[in-house]
């Protein structure tokens, strides 16, 4: 059974396909959101094979998030715009479905989804090299010092260089290197920029209070537009 969820920010679309995905067997849907935050928040919860993808969301667009995911599973992009098609499948999305479509249209798609399942399975069964993950290098104090991922509590951008504080060590390491490349090599499902000046590890949060978050003992500064990030991953409702 393939488990899929779909993102879409239309009720009647999230309805249609949730009645598609019913009709076809060997899919199970496990969820639907309404944007990207919301399937952000499911994809750090449980195993997802496919992601059924709307292109045009507020705030965090369908392609967008898929930039942001370091390994994502399979896509089916779906949008009303064709001119988004090269894009997708420059992302290597496993179909593209221009609204309205018919069911034969998504069956036709989804059974791309499973024989491409089917070969990717056979390949994660053979044996292959050790491949090293979850960190990287850094030019800092004249030396290339090497920055393991999990060990990583909070990132301060400053004018010309960056701070990235460490659990292994009091002393933060400082390099030139600017807060967007930084953003970009660290995997977004474990980080997340909630200023401008700040990234932080996500699992390192202890504490929010609406303005800023609490990392233990260091407050952080939480900017309006990063608010909501931060709020999906805690699964917190401002109206609740």
């Amino acid at each position: 059974m393939m488990r899929c969820i779909v993102v879409d920010d239309e009720k009647l679309a999230l309805e249609l396909m949730e009645d598609n995905v019913k009709k076809m067997p060997g899919l199970e849907l496990v969820a639907t959101c309404k944007n990207a935050m919301e399937a952000m928040a499911f994809l750090q919860q449980g195993q997802v094979d496919l992601i059924f993808l709307d292109i045009q969301m507020p705030g965090i667009s369908g392609v967008q998030f898929l930039k942001g995911l370091v390994k994502p599973p399979m896509v089916i992009m779906t949008t009303a715009y064709e001119n988004y098609a090269l894009e997708g499948f420059n992302l290597d999305v496993v179909d593209y479905l221009v609204k309205p479509f018919s069911f034969e249209r998504f069956m036709k798609a989804v059974n791309k989804a499973f024989e491409l399942g089917s070969v990717r399975l056979k390949k994660d069964t053979q044996p292959k090299a050790q491949v090293n993950e979850g960190f990287m290098f850094v030019n800092a104090d004249y030396s290339i010092v090497r920055i393991n991922h999990p060990d990583i509590i909070y990132i301060e951008g400053l004018k010309d260089y960056i701070k990235i504080y460490l659990k292994s060590t009091s002393k933060p390491v400082i390099t030139r290197l600017s807060m967007h490349f930084m953003e970009s090599k660290l995997p977004f499902e474990g980080f997340a920029r909630v200023h401008r000046s700040f990234i932080v590890s996500l699992d390192k949060i202890t504490a929010f209070k609406r303005t800023r978050i609490l990392l233990n003992d260091v407050e952080i500064p939480v900017g309006d537009n990063y608010k909501e990030r931060i709020l999906a991953y805690i699964g917190y409702q401002e109206n609740q």
